[in-house]
């Protein structure tokens, strides 16, 4: 048996209690201050997410053009027609799904591939990091302007360089051809966000504890040894950070689009997000609209929680 002397009862009597029951909301309930706290939060919520999310599903619901005061309750009938009979709208989600998947590939892999390079602190390093993180804060519509002179089939950049190192029947229009458009435009997105990620995992990287390394070192560990048992499991949280935002990053994709290409040619180029604006604002179908950005939001929920599942159940 213990005795507990007095000190020690009246350390304990002075030790708070951080329990969730300090937390509760019959706490906050005695306390109607508290509320105060919690109400610039939820205005900010209801006005900015919960108003327009209640607007648009009411608004995917009926035929309204933008302009005029009246409209005609159509239920699920924008719906029907946007998966049954909507071939651009079909179009549009195969072009998302490859744009990125592109991006996310290759965005992922060049970002951990320089994190790798560039994680310890020096002074070229420091260099390097912000060298790569430019694109990432010039605008998305500077970006797009640039590459459209590189691109062009005429004075453009990449068909001089293929011209110059002899590869002239590689030079085509990049983002003229149908065929090949898409995957133009993914390029310039992973090559301007890049940087961002590379961030990301330089510092999931030099949070590793380097003891784990010294030790397998010791022990004879190679440097992919070293790569896929200490440092690969150990940015699990930076890599499904990385993934996740590429992914909904890339979904959301707009002003480069609409810069570059506006969706074109032929569709080829058109995303969910830029077909939403076309059908709104160039077709003043803002009901139908509505209804595509109810859909695209439900795309990018499901394919958001199907990462986090894959990326937990194969315990990165």
């Amino acid at each position: 048996m213990s005795i507990k002397t007095n000190t020690s009862i009246q350390e304990e009597k002075r030790t708070p209690s951080f329990s969730l029951s300090l937390f509760s909301f019959k706490n906050i309930s005695k306390s109607k201050h508290l509320w105060l706290f919690l109400l610039p939060g939820f205005i900010i919520y209801t006005v900015f997410f919960a108003l327009p999310t209640l607007s648009a599903l009411f608004l995917s619901t009926t035929d309204w053009n933008g302009l005029s005061s009246q409209f005609l309750f159509v239920g699920f009938q924008n719906f029907k027609e946007i998966l049954t009979n909507d071939a651009i709208f079909t179009q549009s989600l195969t072009n998302n799904l490859k744009f990125t998947i592109g991006v996310l590939i290759f965005q992922t892999l060049l970002s951990l591939g320089f994190a790798l390079l560039l994680y310890r602190n020096s002074a070229w390093n420091t260099f390097y990091r912000s060298l790569f993180f430019v694109p990432t804060i010039i605008s998305s519509v500077s970006i797009a302007f640039t590459w459209n002179f590189m691109y062009d089939p005429n004075i453009g950049g990449v068909n001089l360089f293929l011209n110059k190192i002899g590869l002239k029947h590689w030079t085509q229009s990049w983002i003229g051809n149908g065929h090949i458009a898409i995957y133009s435009l993914a390029f310039v997105q992973f090559w301007a966000h890049t940087g961002q990620m590379l961030i990301i995992f330089v510092a999931g990287i030099q949070a590793i504890p380097p003891e784990l390394y010294e030790a397998a070192s010791i022990d004879g560990a190679t440097r992919w040894q070293k790569f896929k048992r200490i440092t690969w499991p150990l940015l699990a949280p930076a890599t499904t950070m990385v993934v996740a935002y590429t992914t909904i990053q890339s979904f959301k994709a707009f002003d480069l689009i609409i810069a570059m290409t506006n969706g074109g040619p032929s569709n080829s180029t058109e995303i969910l997000s830029t077909l939403l604006y076309h059908e709104a604002f160039i077709n003043f179908r803002f009901g139908y609209a509505s209804a595509i950005s109810v859909v695209f939001m439900i795309v990018i929920a499901l394919l958001t929680f199907l990462q986090f599942r894959v990326l937990r159940l194969t315990k990165m």
